[in-house]
This record gives structure tokens, sequence and C-alpha cells, in this order.
């Protein structure tokens, strides 16, 4: 005996499935593709499909144009899914696409979590897209420029799908309670504040807005034909946000990268902000305070000393404390680091060295300055004319430290931020005496 829902026994697949878009006019959002006139609707409705990845956060469309292709198109559509399909399944797929190329039949591939195909299996894909046996759809929530081979890659359009708007999927979830797929067949009761507030939670993704809603509706109130979501239900319902967050592909740079420009436009509001949205998502905290601790030294340096030595603390109670004690003091490091003036000045004098050391001739340190150890390297010059600054009533003297084809080069440039500007005082004290000023 098949078991009775709210929906009736033929209507058991999740609400996200029901409500799937048919059409290009049911689908929600990615206006900068599929709107009027728009190249990807104008090739999907004139049926002149070329190999394609479709690049986006989840729950953005990618499979359901996927689908909408394969419901209007004249070719063969094949459906493939990178995590159940091997080699071998390829291999009989482009077969037999070849056979329907020579029978003049065209064969559209599509490619779900492409970016989980290994390098094999996507070189198996090479040869028949390049002589046009298959059409290849690709989806992926990964940058394809990092997870898709070059030749493979170069065969393709990449499209760039967008997280939804909190206006789409409010009306997405406003359709979701009219359509007879959906709730049409109920009275729900539920403010339009509600709505809202689930299409904010959803971050994006119109799965997770409709599986919100679907929640909320099933543990609401229910009298006969009437649901009544209460604000207490939704709240239970959206209690914690899944963070979009995948430590080792795009997402891991983007972060940290907005967490360094934050902190060295001295925001630290944004700062705290990325700060949180790592740790939340999963992020080691000791990668973070590592990267932390490269900070202290490329953006403020010198122009405050103590920025490296609260980094370095900020590592060791991470260490000590782990997840989550040790976020306030990641978190006082990053806000100590945002307030504190800047300077590059270290960072510039090493990759000025860095270039040097590189590009030019391997010069022989001064033998003034070499250490002689032994006899030969004392009849040989080592360690000649070397003076001890510690005997100099000034601690300093004017022997040459550079090598002969780099004298006059100046690697360490202090700005006049902070504490710096006692350095760049005491330097220029230095230099001017030793000019003999």
């Amino acid at each position: 005996m098949e078991q009775q829902t709210l929906f009736g026994g033929e209507e058991t697949q999740p609400l996200a499935a029901r409500l799937r878009p048919r059409t290009l006019d049911e689908f929600v959002g990615q206006s900068h593709l599929l709107g009027e006139g728009k190249v990807l609707r104008r090739i999907i409705e004139s049926d002149r499909i070329s190999s394609m990845i479709f690049w986006g956060p989840p729950g953005v469309g990618k499979t359901t144009l996927a689908r909408i292709i394969a419901s209007r198109t004249r070719s063969d559509f094949v459906d493939f899914s990178a995590v159940t399909s091997g080699i071998r399944e390829i291999r009989a797929v482009m077969q037999q696409a070849e056979k329907s190329r020579l029978l003049g039949v065209r064969t559209i591939v599509f490619v779900d979590e492409i970016h989980r195909f290994n390098k094999a299996q996507q070189d198996a894909f090479l040869p028949f897209v390049e002589k046009g046996s298959i059409v290849l759809i690709g989806a992926t929530t990964e940058n394809p420029s990092f997870e898709l081979n070059g030749a493979l890659l170069s065969r393709c359009k990449v499209f760039v799908l967008r997280a939804l708007e909190t206006r789409d999927l409010t009306a997405l979830l406003t359709r979701a309670l009219r359509d007879e797929r959906g709730f049409g067949r109920l009275r729900v009761a539920i403010e339009p504040e509600m709505l809202e507030a689930i299409a904010v939670f959803s971050n994006g993704d119109a799965r997770m807005a409709l599986t919100t809603l679907e929640m909320v509706v099933l543990n609401g109130d229910t009298q006969g034909e009437s649901v009544r979501v209460t604000r207490e239900t939704m709240e239970q319902c959206i209690a914690r946000k899944s963070l979009l967050y995948d430590k080792n592909g795009e997402e891991h740079y983007n972060l940290i990268s907005a967490l360094h420009k934050s902190m060295r436009n001295s925001d630290p509001d944004a700062a705290v902000y990325w700060l949180a949205r790592m740790l939340e998502g999963g992020e080691d905290p000791l990668y973070v305070a590592r990267r932390v601790i490269r900070f202290a030294s490329e953006d403020v340096g010198l122009a405050d000393p103590r920025a490296l030595e609260i980094a370095v603390s900020a590592y060791q109670a991470c260490h000590f404390l782990g997840m989550p004690e040790c976020t306030v003091h990641l978190t006082q490091a990053v806000v100590y680091l945002s307030v504190a003036p800047k300077s590059n000045a270290l960072y510039a004098a090493y990759e000025a060295a860095k270039s040097d050391a590189a590009t030019r001739m391997a010069e022989p340190v001064p033998l003034v300055i070499r250490n002689a150890p032994t006899k030969l390297m004392k009849e040989l010059g080592c360690g000649e004319g070397y003076e001890y600054a510690h005997d100099a009533e000034e601690k300093l003297t004017r022997m040459r430290c550079l090598p002969d084809s780099l004298l006059g080069r100046v690697y360490y440039k202090p700005t006049e931020q902070g504490q710096e500007a006692k350095f760049k005082a005491r330097l220029e004290q230095i230099k001017a005496w030793r000019a003999g000023k």
C-alpha cells in the first residue's frame, strides 16, 4: 500500500525537482545570458548548440539549462555524471556518437560536475569534440581554468552563471506556493517577510531555497488543506547556514585574498567578515594564521614592528587551543593589522634584491667581508681590511659590503608611516655620516 502525503501518492519528489523549469520562460535569474536577445538564449532557441561549459555556484540552474536544451534539440542527448562514469562508459558513448555522426545525427553529451573527471577521462572526450562527433556541455562549480585541461577548454565557450539575487529567489518561492507542482493545492499562510528571509538564507541557491521552503511548510501548523507557517518554525529551519566554501578550490583563494586586501586597505570590519567566512566554512585556523604572519611583514613591516609579534602570538594561540576558541585570537590579530600603519618597504626591498640576484652575474663576496679560518685564505686576502663596527665610536664604518657592480644600489626605502619614520631618520643619518657630511 502506497503511503499518502500532503501532495498525494504521485508527488513524492522533492519540491526542487518538481519545480524544475521546463522552458526558458520559467527559468529564474541569469538575465545576462538568457534575457531577450542575449547570446545563450539565441543559441538555445535556434538549436545552434556548440560545446560549452556552464560555470557557477550550486543551485543556479546549470543542470536545468542542460535539460531545457535536451527538450528543444533535434540531436541525440546523453546525460553523463562525472561521479559514476568511467573511461569505458565514455568510450562506448563516443563510439555510438561517431556512428550517429556518419548518419547525419548530432549527439550532445552533458557532463554534470565535469571538474570531477581526471585528465585521462577529459582526454577521452577531446578527439570527438575536435572532429565534431559530439557537442560537449559541462557543468562545474569550480573554475574551469584550473580544473579542465587546456586543449578541451579551448574548444568550449564558458558561460558564467551567477548566484541568484534575493528578489529572484523570493519570486521563485512565491511561485512554488501557487504552482500545482508545488504547494498550489494547499492554502499556505506565510508572511512575505518570511519568504524574503528564506531567500537571504539560501545564499543565491535556488535548490536550497526550495528545500528550505518545503521544510518550513511541512513543519507548519496543518489544519485540513491549510498550513500556517509561524516565525518560530521558520527560524528553526534556518538556524544555521551552510557556507559555500571549498578549502581546496577557487573560493579558498578568493576568500584569503579578500581577507588580505581588506587588512591592507585598513578595513577591520571587512577583514573580520572574511575571516569568519573562512573559519565558519571549515578552514584550518593555522592556515589563516600563517597568512596573517606573512601580512605582518609584507604590508606592515617596520611601520609597526609589534605587528609580527602579535601575528606569531595568534598562530601559537591557534596551535594551543584550536577551533572555536582561537577565533578571538585571530580576530585580535586581524583587527590590529588592519588598523596598523602600512608599509611594504620590506617586501619591495626583497623583491628588488631578488631580481638582481636572479638576473645579474653571481658576484663574488668582497674579500673584506669574507671569513679567513685558514692560512691559505688569509694569504689570499680574505678578511683583509675588515673593520669591526663595535670598535668604532659611532658603531659605524665606511667599509663597503656590496659587490662592486652593485655599489650605490638601494633596496630598502623606508616610508614615513608609523615607527618606520624613525628607521628612515636613522638610516638617513647613517648614509650622511658615510658620505662624510
